[in-house]
């Protein structure tokens, strides 16, 4: 990806390393406050719930509890979907 971002900016790959590693930085960093990250044409980022749940070890068959959780979700623009068909 790096190599595509630098040819395709024309910049160092070392450049378009770092500018990649700070595009996750931030979407990282909207999401953890529980914002959503939208890139027009490419899609949305956001954060869902999952409930807490019963779940079973599949090594011993035993029922274990399994806690709720805060999980990244993605959800696929327009644009996008239209490029892929």
């Amino acid at each position: 990806m790096i190599d595509q971002i630098a040819k395709s900016a024309d910049v160092s790959k070392a450049a378009a390393g770092r500018a990649l590693d700070a595009t996750v930085t931030a979407i990282k960093t909207a999401m953890k406050k529980g914002g959503m990250v939208t890139l027009v044409g490419f899609g949305t980022f956001y954060v869902g719930k999952r409930a807490a749940r019963n779940g079973r070890n599949p090594r011993t068959g035993a029922s274990i509890k399994i806690k709720a959780a805060r999980v990244p979700k993605f959800r696929a623009g327009k644009a996008l979907k239209d490029a892929l068909n």
